[in-house]
């Protein structure tokens, strides 16, 4: 590691932050991943749908499609490896009224041009002998979808790092980093132990907080940051039997992917995410929301309760656009954007960020060499 504690740190544990600091651990870096809260992934990593997605819905050229389809084809192969549940038990995009059937038209040449294995077109006769408790006009059967434990996930990545010599320390919060006139940046971590660590390379994963570090990094060009909202979403959980095997999707809504429905590995049913805006970090459930959500979910399941529905949890997206303005691509900024060498900055990293994690880190570590 020549003069530095570290070849590379990587600020944040949760799924993407580990996924790159795997990426370098295979590269023979050692690596320290620094995380602020008291357990790895407890931010926006752990409350999201779980889902593996496909990547049906990206724009073409996009890092989202591209990154998208290679970390779900690598995660399920990292998920086999190392022993960590996952179910592949595919996806229902379902056209619930008539003119909702061109969407879906959309939809497939998208995801065909994605290079998404296994499409296949539904009459909604046909949608429904695979669900029968489902109401469809016409529907999308995406195979390669499914759900994952991600908690088991993190863990797996984060014992990868530590067998690689690296370590995750939790409990200690960045608190800015400045870079060295020979090359490698001067971290201070905080907490109980606070410290001064010194790293050749520097990646900020840290989600919800990626403003917020950038800022903390000296030299770091203000007009470089993009603005952040957070974008919140509850979850109601059915107290009562599935409905569906397969994860069940309305087509997409302007900035989301919509509320759909999924059985979680436990075999619970669970509806979410809906889309507000709020200020800070939220995660209350009000729970009168469920007949709003019986409302929606009405449309693809006539059969569902207002009383059957109870509420689960909350979860923030770190986005990078506002009510009604356009989604735009994942930010992965290197030297060419901010012009500090060695160092990587992620932004807007929500979904599909969990199924692109392997694909985001591998990424990373070849923006930095």
């Amino acid at each position: 590691m020549s003069d530095f504690d570290f070849d590379a740190v990587v600020v944040g544990a949760g799924a993407v932050g580990l996924a790159c600091g795997y990426a370098l651990a295979r590269r023979g870096l050692i690596v320290a991943v620094l995380e602020r809260q008291g357990a790895i992934g407890q931010g926006v990593s752990s409350r999201n749908s779980e889902v593996i997605h496909a990547g049906l819905y990206y724009p073409t050229g996009s890092l989202k499609a591209r990154l998208c389809v290679e970390g779900r084809r690598a995660l399920y192969g990292f998920l086999d490896s190392h022993h960590v549940a996952y179910r592949k038990c595919g996806k229902l995009v379902v056209a619930t009224t008539p003119d909702e059937v061109g969407r879906l038209d959309a939809i497939l040449q998208q995801a065909l041009t994605n290079d998404v294995e296994g499409m296949a077109q539904l009459t909604g006769a046909q949608a429904v002998a695979l669900e029968p408790e489902l109401r469809a006009e016409a529907a999308l059967l995406s195979p390669e979808s499914g759900v994952l434990d991600s908690h088991g996930y993190m863990l797996a990545l984060q014992g990868e790092i530590e067998a690689a010599g690296g370590a995750v320390v939790v409990s200690t919060p960045f608190e800015g980093a400045e870079p060295l006139a020979t090359g490698g940046f001067r971290v201070r971590a905080g907490g109980e132990d606070p410290a001064v660590l010194t790293c050749r390379l520097l990646v900020t994963a840290p989600g919800l907080g990626a403003q917020a570090v950038a800022g903390l990094i000296e030299g770091f060009p203000a007009d470089q940051i993009p603005a952040g909202h957070f974008g919140k979403g509850i979850y109601f959980r059915l107290a009562a039997r599935a409905p569906f095997d397969r994860l069940i999707y309305p087509p997409p809504i302007p900035g989301a992917l919509g509320t759909h429905y999924r059985k979680d590995l436990g075999g619970q049913a669970v509806f979410g995410p809906d889309l507000s805006y709020v200020d800070h970090e939220d995660y209350s459930v009000d729970p009168a929301k469920a007949g709003e959500f019986a409302d929606y979910i009405r449309k693809f399941w006539p059969a569902v309760r207002p009383e059957d529905l109870t509420p689960d949890y909350a979860g923030l997206r770190p986005k990078l656009h506002g009510p009604g303005e356009p989604q735009p691509d994942f930010q992965i900024r290197g030297a060419d954007s901010h012009g500090l060498e060695g160092l990587v900055s992620l932004f807007g990293i929500e979904s599909p960020g969990l199924t692109s994690s392997l694909a985001i880190g591998e990424a990373v570590a070849g923006k930095l060499g």
